[in-house]
């Protein structure tokens, strides 16, 4: 007894090939002759709180909010080293400033009065700036390395009497160091926020306002570039007791 099925043919076919199995194995690496490597090295990554306030002009007015999609864009992120504690030739920053700047950037579709009308999309960009501390509530995971310039002379002796000094020959030493710059990436943004009509309005009336107070939760992560031995440790490198400005004790890191 047969059983009959139906036969159902592709509409669009495309010319198309069957992969066959490839074999493959682990290789192991072979490991590099020298330990010492020069890699970005993550220095703090602090959740910073931005709370901003701003009015949103709506042309053709709204009649509802249907969604709003938000984004953030940092246009500054900069680390400003405010005390240090120097291991040797190297100088540890161990409290800082961090100054960010940057715009919410927000994209608002809202329905107008019509009843069968099109949704209109409005985008604006919402500024923030400010900073926060580094060092304190929000420790270093790694301390950055920015080690100083020097600039000395040395005055000479007037060899004719021995008791006055030459005016026409001097000693000039300087030393530069080129340090590695601080740098920003983003990893996350939580938004909250309230939007409403500065003006109440009824239910069959439109607005033309848009308020928001927005709180930002930005988490980004500030690394430097920095030579590390990976054979000898792993653990982050830490400056030697330091006192702390603010409550005149030492540190128990060391």
């Amino acid at each position: 007894m047969s059983q009959n099925h139906n036969k159902i043919d592709p509409v669009c076919p495309v010319e198309s090939m069957t992969q066959p199995p490839l074999t493959s194995e682990s290789i192991k690496p072979t490991p590099p002759a020298v330990s010492f490597v020069k890699v970005p090295v993550v220095l703090v990554e602090p959740k910073i709180q931005i709370v901003v306030e701003a009015d949103i002009p709506l042309d053709p007015p709204a009649f509802e909010i249907k969604r709003v999609g938000k984004d953030v864009f940092l246009t500054q992120c900069k680390l400003v080293p405010v005390e240090f504690a120097a291991k040797g030739e190297d100088r540890f920053v161990t409290k800082a400033k961090l100054f960010v700047g940057g715009f919410i950037r927000k994209n608002i579709e809202y329905a107008t009065k019509e009843c069968n009308g099109v949704i209109q999309d409005r985008i604006a960009d919402v500024l923030f700036s400010g900073f926060t501390e580094i060092g304190g509530a929000t420790e270093f995971l790694n301390n950055p390395i920015l080690n100083g310039s020097s600039e000395s002379s040395s005055r000479l002796i007037n060899p004719k009497d021995g008791i006055t000094p030459r005016q026409d020959k001097y000693f000039f030493e300087n030393k530069v160091f080129y340090n590695e710059q601080p740098y920003c990436e983003l990893v996350s943004a939580d938004f909250f926020e309230i939007d409403f009509s500065p003006c109440p309005v009824d239910a069959h009336e439109t607005f033309d306002t848009l308020r928001e107070k927005i709180v930002l939760d930005l988490t980004v992560k500030v690394l430097q570039l920095q030579q590390i031995d990976t054979k000898v440790s792993k653990s982050p490198v830490t400056p030697p007791c330091y006192r702390d400005r603010d409550s005149n004790r030492y540190r128990t890191r060391c």
